[in-house]
């Protein structure tokens, strides 16, 4: 009898702790604050005493579970409606380098010795020190890195391109299986698909998953790892070419001594070079 109690008690105990769980959000564990962190440790271990202590009474046990499940709630909400309340559950995040100034104070009074500091930079991509702008220790533990500006890599905006907007690629097969919705909303059809899998050489069976990019590109990832998959080469091979092409006018232009003849081949290299810009992503 002891066994299938403390069986009952556990199941309900599981069931207990997972509808808080859901009721309380997707925060993840790096997300939660030190309180909720407490708090989410001592709920655990109230339930593992309702499970296993037979002699407990279960209404004082779900009792105090219930009291610190709904304590976070309060505070949540608390927070949302005062900023006092937010700092003082959720704490605030610690300027560590300013200016590309690193502040000693602030990292001793955070616990966060230099070896931890540049790990932390490490993994936000800067590896040096002087390429730091900003960086702080958010309340999630996490560092945030702001590097200056000539350290910073140039976005499509930096160099004034006027690119077509990103698409979500659509996943057109899965598990072997043609996924008919979301190869319709690539535009394309079932007949489409078998030609490219027949120019590809694989069957649909071996297909674990396969995706349509924007330009059209299918990518095929096979459930025989050690088949080698033909990579496509004709666009870059055709971007090469306009690229050749476009360099062999500007030589043109920078060669020839007639004014009308250089004119002509400045224009010319100047709108290939647009259209480069222009194919560019779908080439790629």
């Amino acid at each position: 009898m002891d066994v299938i109690q403390i069986a009952l008690r556990a199941f309900f105990a599981l069931v207990t702790l997972f509808v808080i769980t859901r009721l309380s959000g997707k925060k993840q564990l790096a997300q939660l604050t030190f309180f909720e962190y407490i708090v989410g440790i001592t709920i655990g271990d109230i339930a593992a005493f309702i499970a296993t202590d037979i002699e407990n009474n279960l209404v004082h046990g779900y009792t105090s579970l219930i009291v610190f499940a709904a304590i976070p709630f309060l505070i949540d909400y608390l927070s949302l409606k005062s900023k006092f309340v937010r700092d003082l559950f959720e704490g605030k995040g610690t300027v560590l380098i300013k200016k590309g100034k690193i502040l000693e104070d602030n990292m001793k009074k955070e616990h966060i010795s230099t070896d931890e500091l540049l790990e932390q930079l490490r993994l936000k991509g800067a590896f040096k020190v002087a390429d730091v702008e900003f960086a702080m220790l958010e309340t999630s533990g996490h560092l945030s890195v702001m590097t200056k500006k000539q350290a910073q890599a140039a976005t499509i905006k930096d160099l004034q391109l006027n690119l077509p907007e990103e698409q979500e690629p659509e996943t057109v097969i899965m598990d072997g299986k043609i996924m008919l919705d979301p190869l319709r909303a690539s535009g394309r059809n079932t007949d489409w698909l078998n030609t490219e899998l027949e120019k590809a050489g694989v069957k649909l069976d071996n297909v674990f998953m396969g995706q349509v990019d924007a330009s059209g590109q299918l990518y095929l990832d096979l459930y025989n790892d050690q088949l080698q998959m033909p990579q496509p080469s004709q666009n870059q091979l055709l971007l090469a070419s306009l690229k050749k092409s476009q360099a062999d006018f500007e030589m043109f232009a920078l060669e020839t001594k007639n004014p009308e003849t250089k004119k002509v081949y400045t224009k010319a290299a100047e709108k290939l070079q647009s259209t480069i810009d222009q194919l560019s992503p779908y080439l790629r």
